[in-house]
């Protein structure tokens, strides 16, 4: 895996990867992380995949993360952890 960028972002972290044919996009906030796979010929090439994060995509996944803490509580909290 290569890693080919860090795109900045004030509310998550981002890094692209190239990998087995692939761009993976990884968010990354706190504990948690999501993973985006994007064959490598959906796309014209790496520009593309920052066309792709645009404020509504992160902002989606941001409200994501929200919702996986909100999980993993529940999960605690049913089971008194």
């Amino acid at each position: 895996m290569r890693q080919l960028a860090v795109i900045p972002h004030s509310d998550a972290k981002i890094t692209l990867f190239s990998w087995n044919g692939k761009y993976l996009i990884k968010l990354e906030k706190g504990p948690f992380e999501q993973t985006y796979k994007v064959s490598e010929l959906d796309l014209t090439g790496e520009e593309d995949i920052h066309r792709l994060l645009d404020d509504e995509f992160v902002q989606a996944a941001v409200r994501r993360f929200a919702a996986m803490q909100q999980d993993l509580q529940a999960a605690f909290d049913r089971h008194d952890l």
